[in-house]
């Protein structure tokens, strides 16, 4: 472990901690209009924080709370004190910028990186191909600062030029590779299509996925192209965090599909009940709330990220030593992503259990098409990809997604398969569900 001091505290340890830093926050927000304000409609002020169910009362932050602040919202900071903005992707609406401050960039967030990558495997003198996205997002540049920190050899590519890092995977001999998991499948194709063999003629022992979750089978499949004992591994995180700073899946957690909470100590991760909003229990599935302790320009408090997950049936019983960093499943969707099919809740990850399970289908390449207009949907698309060299006929790829549609959900839905390349890929992450206008 990185931080044995912290890493090793059991969580009673980790709350006292958070208790003391929540308060420490509740001081610097009081000195903040916008926060003030923010308390003051639910009854309370940020000096409330310290209380011991300060935050358990305290107002939740909502898009809209941050929309109504553009292009600035609740920044504590000066302008002048602020060394770089990020934004969110803005898919639905203006992005949302945040500020962070010398201190949130050069000192909390190396901290908070060093602790997820050396969680993950990733140690000093590693060769790394960094091809996360740059510019307002936060990915690349948190990847970067983060190798930089473990003393890793860093090949800021990004994301792109799949042909060129295709080759460069085996030229450059990399050992880790940080960016989505459907862009590091489409560079498995591009290999192929160079006559590389990703299993003999790539180094790579360690990848850093994020940009969204994948299927176990998904990722089972990825790894059984890769070089033998290479191992992926799954990054958590938001804008509003700080970046891909929250959880990770470890060695001791990926045979489970888990991720652990590795930095509990700088923020709190709430896993509450949609509906409720009280806290669940062990195996339940909630949503992820969470607030920043040492952010200092943009810090949120309950920021609801609308990611749903599943609390571990074990939160604590990790064989790593962290005695007090909960375990939680990968996520299953968002709370805004669900789709209702004939009163029956569909989640675009179970879809994409489905396809990726399906011989003969491009494992990256699939959409789902809703209308946008019904609230229930009476029906339900999904569009595939047949893959070139299994030769499998489309009726019989189609068939078989219908068939484990009904048997997993009860649901019949149309499927479309297409010849591989038709459908959009995605270098970062994205977007599975698609409204058109309803053809009935």
């Amino acid at each position: 472990m990185l931080h044995e001091d912290l890493e090793g505290l059991d969580y009673p340890a980790i709350c006292k901690l958070q208790k003391t830093r929540l308060a420490e926050l509740g001081r610097r927000l009081g000195e903040s209009v916008e926060w003030i304000a923010h308390f003051g409609a639910a009854g309370m002020h940020p000096g409330d924080l310290a209380a011991e169910d300060g935050l358990e009362n305290a107002p939740f932050l909502e898009k809209s709370d941050l929309h109504d602040h553009y292009p600035f919202p609740f920044l504590t900071v000066p302008m002048n004190s602020v060394e770089r903005f990020m934004a969110t992707s803005g898919t639905t609406g203006l992005p949302v910028t945040f500020g962070m401050t010398a201190n949130d960039y050069r000192r909390l967030l190396p901290y908070q990186m060093s602790r997820i990558l050396a969680a993950a495997g990733v140690r000093p003198g590693m060769r790394a191909y960094q091809g996360y996205g740059y510019g307002l997002w936060i990915g690349g540049p948190a990847l970067d600062i983060g190798f930089s920190a473990m003393g890793c050899t860093n090949f800021p590519i990004g994301p792109g030029r799949g042909e060129l890092a295709a080759k460069w995977l085996r030229d450059h001999c990399y050992d880790v590779a940080s960016m989505s998991p459907l862009w590091l499948m489409t560079l498995l194709t591009h290999a192929r299509e160079a006559g590389i063999d990703p299993k003999s003629d790539w180094t790579l022992t360690l990848a850093i996925l994020g940009g969204q979750s994948v299927s176990t089978e998904f990722r089972a499949q990825l790894e059984d192209a890769m070089p033998e004992g290479f191992i992926s591994h799954n990054i958590y995180g938001t804008t509003e965090a700080g970046g891909p700073v929250l959880a990770i899946s470890t060695p001791y957690t990926h045979a489970d599909d888990e991720l652990q909470l590795v930095n509990e100590d700088t923020i709190v991760t709430e896993i509450l009940d949609p509906d409720t909003l009280k806290p669940v229990g062990p195996g339940e599935v909630g949503e992820i709330v969470i607030t920043t302790l040492c952010r200092e320009a943009s810090p949120v408090v309950r920021w609801r990220t609308r990611d749903l997950v599943r609390l571990s049936e074990r939160p604590f019983d990790c064989p790593s030593g962290r005695r007090g960093m909960r375990k939680i499943g990968r996520i299953i969707g968002r709370s805004d992503d669900m789709i209702k099919v004939k009163g029956v809740i569909v989640f675009p990850s179970q879809i994409e259990d489905i396809v990726a399970g399906t011989p003969g289908t491009v494992k990256e390449a699939w959409q789902i098409y809703v209308d946008r207009e019904r609230q229930t949907i009476g029906t339900m698309c999904v569009a595939v990809e047949s893959e070139r060299r299994s030769n499998r006929p489309a009726g019989q790829i189609t068939a078989d997604i219908k068939r484990e549609v009904k048997a997993r959900l009860g649901i019949k839905v149309e499927v479309d398969c297409f010849d591989e390349g038709t459908l959009p890929r995605y270098e970062a992450k994205a977007t599975r569900v698609l409204h058109r206008p309803d053809v009935h």
